[in-house]
């Protein structure tokens, strides 16, 4: 899983690890963080191991799947959720480089991350590939037109691989996340915000970054056959699609 280390990585680490899965706590800068997602699983019983790697770079990411078959082989489950870098400001202030570079980024991590396990879930005939976005994909607020249209193109690429890999067993979906609590996007919200987006959730609250890890749980798991190419929006009913 990348960007495990903290937030909803680490909550959907734990719960795959709870359900059986041994997993990879990908991480960038933050050590002790990733160990101490690994220690949590280890003393609940789980298996883990942490591997550091910048996302955006193919020769990272072929290093650690390297690794991570050498320790326990072929990878049946990709999460990528690393958070990639962004620039909040209105299109009118915004530079080529702040726009393009954020979606050549986003599309360049998952591009390398897909192509590295994509050969151990093809010859196995079997794999589960799941992409952490935003409901700003769909539904643009102020500021934010780097992510959203970044994450708009993640989407779109995830549907053109389900539809590509499907025959081979492979399924491929998204969850979209609406604002969650106790993540780094979510700190950037003063309190008046998170109250004004919890007061239009028909279920009163933000999500926790453990609702937005059973819906990867369930898209991860040996019994989601049929599902692919579908949007999960875990936004408590924020906005119905």
């Amino acid at each position: 899983m990348t960007g495990a280390s903290s937030g909803i990585g680490a909550a959907t680490a734990g719960l795959l690890a709870a359900r059986g899965m041994r997993v990879v706590v990908n991480y960038l800068r933050d050590t002790k963080a990733a160990d101490e997602v690994v220690a949590g699983i280890e003393a609940a019983g789980g298996q883990a191991m942490a591997v550091q790697a910048d996302v955006r770079e193919a020769a990272a990411v072929e290093s650690m799947v390297e690794q991570i078959q050498a320790a326990w082989g072929g990878i049946d489950v990709l999460v990528h959720n690393a958070l990639i870098p962004y620039a909040v400001k209105s299109f009118q202030d915004m530079t080529w480089e702040e726009l393009g570079g954020k979606i050549d980024a986003e599309m360049h991590a998952a591009f390398a991350v897909t192509k590295a396990v994509l050969p151990a879930m093809s010859e196995q005939g079997w794999g589960r590939i799941i992409y952490i976005s935003t409901g700003l994909s769909r539904r643009p607020r102020a500021g934010m037109i780097a992510l959203g249209a970044a994450k708009a193109a993640l989407e779109q690429f995830a549907r053109y691989l389900a539809q590509e890999l499907g025959p081979q067993g492979i399924t491929v979906n998204i969850v979209a996340a609406g604002p969650v609590e106790d993540t780094r996007m979510g700190s950037a919200l003063d309190e008046e915000i998170k109250q004004r987006q919890a007061a239009l959730t028909p279920v009163g609250r933000l999500a926790r970054p453990a609702d937005v890890a059973q819906a990867v749980a369930f898209y991860a798991g040996e019994d989601n056959a049929f599902m692919t190419g579908t949007t999960a929006a875990v936004n408590g009913g924020m906005s119905m699609d």
